[in-house]
């Protein structure tokens, strides 16, 4: 089992995100509950890498939701075909100011602002393994609850992540 200090409380501001990938990351958000899913942003996967939103519904689905707010943005991540193994669908998140072919085929695409989002097009469906779910989805469990804890209690929580 990952040791919870592995599983990064509210990351530290790290100011690498611009105002337009926190809206889109905000609207996103949105679009994500109004369809059953609660998310949770800058989430560490197992592999090390550590993904914008990742997104869990009742049903144990995990999607997991890339952010792009330029050409340039995209064209410098590669990583992002390594999150394949930790969801069931992936997607990428970006502005109407950004051309959807750009984007890699296999993904879904959201367009979004900081108001809301929809769902450009579908993410294919790639279902993993039972052991990468309880994984994931203890991972997920475990941020929120350490993050709420945070909130309810940051003196008490202080010298854990320290």
């Amino acid at each position: 089992m990952d040791n919870a200090r592995n599983i990064a409380l509210v990351p530290p501001p790290d100011r690498r995100q611009s105002e337009t990938a926190l809206a889109i990351a905000r609207g996103t958000a949105r679009l994500l509950r109004s369809l059953g899913f609660t998310c949770i942003s800058e989430l560490p996967l197992p592999s090390g890498r550590r993904a914008d939103l990742v997104a869990l519904n009742e049903r144990g689905e995990i999607w997991i939701v890339e952010i792009k707010s330029s050409v340039e943005d995209l064209r410098a991540d590669q990583k992002w075909h390594e999150y394949r193994a930790h969801c069931d669908r992936l997607f990428f998140a970006f502005t109407q100011d950004l051309p959807c072919e750009i984007f890699p085929e296999g993904t879904g695409l959201i367009i979004a602002d900081a108001y809301g989002a929809h769902m450009h097009c579908e993410a294919p469906e790639h279902k993993i393994a039972a052991a990468t779910r309880k994984q994931m989805t203890v991972r997920f469990g475990m941020a929120a609850g350490l993050r709420i804890n945070r909130l309810v209690d940051p003196q008490g929580h202080a010298d854990f992540w320290e």
